[in-house]
């Protein structure tokens, strides 16, 4: 019985919804997967095995239990979790099941991979490194500053244009995912040094056409890769002596989490970053939990004996 549905559901999925070949597999292979524990579960019960319709949350509960002590991760879970709602979705579109079992089980909960930070004697590091004595120096220094005292993405960053900067009142004009604006302020030694790199070394470039807008070029007068920042970021973190996995995105990191061990409101965060959703920002709450340790052993009443 449970070949005839799965053939079924391979139909809809190819035909009606058009979903590539490796899609399809992926969900038939999800589907296949609590087929195949259903059976090992009657094989050792002696019980027959049920059928599509006849599968409830504990059969789902119960599979997932058994997904997690084979060694499959929370992601690997939910994946799966996801190909069965879609199974049971089918079934009631097609009138075969009243109810969808899958509808109250919740995928395992997946976390947040805390990002790397730099701390800020770590930051001041990487930009004694740069040699201001070159061209590039200095254009790499102001990059620096910009990303950490704004908390830019490097998509940002290599988009920013001279038009966009207003420096007398300390503030960028930032386009950021999905094309949206907003207004980012900018410290001081950003302004200082992008200002130098500004007058002393993009003024002397050959600008290309495209480019004249732009804030940061390459030597040539053109546009800045992701790859050229991301290597003189590595560049930079190995001279400092820094072990850290390190990228343009570990300066916005550092500046989020900075701001917010320094007491920043999270929702002025949330606004600087670009953030849609302030749960995204909350995520940086979590980076300093021995700090917030310390301070409960600091100043709690109960904790001061």
């Amino acid at each position: 019985m449970w070949q005839s549905y799965i053939n079924a559901f391979k139909n809809y999925l190819t035909l009606e919804r058009s979903l590539s070949e490796n899609s399809v597999e992926a969900y038939l292979h999800d589907v296949a997967k609590l087929w195949e524990y259903l059976e090992l579960m009657g094989q050792e019960s002696g019980h027959d095995v049920p059928s599509p319709f006849q599968v409830t949350e504990k059969h789902l509960m119960n599979f997932l239990k058994y997904l997690a002590e084979m060694g499959l991760s929370a992601h690997s879970q939910a994946r799966i979790l996801s190909g069965l709602k879609a199974f049971y979705k089918y079934l009631l579109l097609e009138n075969l099941i009243q109810h969808d079992p899958t509808q109250l089980v919740e995928a395992p909960k997946l976390g947040r991979k805390l990002p790397d930070t730099l701390s800020f004697p770590e930051i001041e590091a990487m930009l004694a490194a740069v040699d201001l004595s070159t061209p590039g120096g200095t254009r790499d220094r102001a990059m620096l500053e910009t990303l950490y005292s704004s908390g830019l993405r490097v998509s940002e960053l290599l988009d920013l244009r001279l038009t966009n900067c207003h420096f007398d009142v300390g503030f960028i004009r930032v386009f950021g995912k999905g094309s949206k604006v907003r207004l980012v302020p900018i410290g001081k030694d950003a302004i200082h040094y992008t200002s130098l790199y500004i007058e002393h070394v993009r003024q002397g470039l050959e600008v290309q056409k495209g480019a004249e807008d732009l804030v940061f070029l390459n030597l040539r007068g053109g546009g800045l890769s992701r790859v050229s920042v991301f290597k003189t970021i590595q560049r930079l973190a190995l001279e400092a002596g820094i072990q850290k996995s390190i990228s343009p995105h570990t300066f916005r990191h550092s500046f989020a989490t900075h701001l917010i061990e320094g007491g920043a409101d999270l929702r002025a965060v949330q606004q600087m970053l670009g953030h849609e959703s302030i749960t995204t920002t909350e995520i940086y709450t979590h980076l300093d939990r021995d700090y917030l340790k310390q301070t409960l052993i600091d100043y709690h009443p109960r904790s001061r004996r």
